[in-house]
């Protein structure tokens, strides 16, 4: 279905005067700092912007450059992270920084297609960090900004993809301050589903999120969280206290050694 284009113009004007109005003033909004938008990007990935509040701003006075946040030990690291889920960003955001340092001299690259490189960063992410620390005009999609582009360009449709928003992200660009437009699209949808807009929902890509309750994501959470905690323990002890089955505690123990979040020794695991 092709999309309704003939109202681009007041598109922008409906927008920027609902930022106007009502935009969102966020810490991570009031600065230039190239760090603090980098740290504040991870965070907010697949994280609702109330429980980033919570602790970006302890992080950011923890962990205040990337020199810092390279140095940190991992455990002090997914200390301050308790609460924002997904902790392998936590790791990524650490081995980010130290790759900051090594190759790129403690200096946020500008592109995309330099930040791409870095652990965890996906070219959505590259895009986004390089228009808010930069003011480059990148075209992106994010969650916020797929729910204002359905709900104005594809009113009916079904299945849109993102192949088919990009170029209207594009056209409707404000390229003089592509920083101040994206903040305006992201507080506009965050409004759209406030009010129980549900185009999100018509993407092609839209998956519900799995149960957490239960999950291998929640076995993995708690074992971290018992470890930076106690820092070390058996896997018998790790077994009887969060209350899971042997096998599924031994396996995300497994997974996480695997990937350089815990090790073994004498003592029990330990956080790396």
């Amino acid at each position: 279905m092709a999309p309704h284009t003939e109202g681009l113009p007041q598109f922008r004007t409906l927008i920027y005067e609902h930022y106007r109005l009502h935009g969102r003033v966020l810490p991570w909004r009031l600065t230039w700092d190239p760090y603090s938008v980098f740290v504040s990007e991870v965070m907010l990935q697949q994280t609702q912007v109330g429980r980033v509040l919570e602790k970006y701003g302890e992080f950011i006075k923890t962990f205040p450059d990337f020199r810092a946040l390279a140095e940190a030990p991992l455990a002090h690291v997914l200390h301050l992270w308790q609460g924002l889920g997904y902790n392998r960003r936590a790791m990524w955001l650490k081995e980010g920084a130290a790759a900051i340092m090594e190759r790129f001299s403690g200096s946020l690259p500008r592109s995309p297609e330099a930040l791409v490189t870095l652990p965890g960063i996906g070219p959505a992410t590259a895009a986004s960090i390089a228009a808010f620390a930069f003011n480059e005009p990148t075209v992106f999609i994010e969650t916020n900004v797929r729910t204002v582009f359905i709900r104005f360009f594809f009113q009916g449709a079904d299945e849109v993809r993102d192949s088919e928003i990009r170029p209207l992200v594009a056209r409707t660009l404000d390229r003089s301050d592509p920083r101040t437009w994206y903040y305006a699209l992201m507080d506009y949808g965050a409004m759209l589903k406030k009010e129980g807009e549900k185009g999100h929902r018509r993407s092609a890509g839209y998956r519900r999120q799995s149960r957490f309750r239960g999950s291998d994501r929640e076995v993995r959470g708690a074992i971290l969280k018992l470890l930076v905690e106690k820092r070390a323990l058996p896997g018998a002890v790790l077994v009887d206290l969060l209350g899971s089955p042997e096998e599924k505690v031994l396996r995300n123990l497994g997974d996480l050694q695997r990937e350089g979040f815990v090790r073994e020794s004498e003592e029990g695991y330990t956080i790396v």
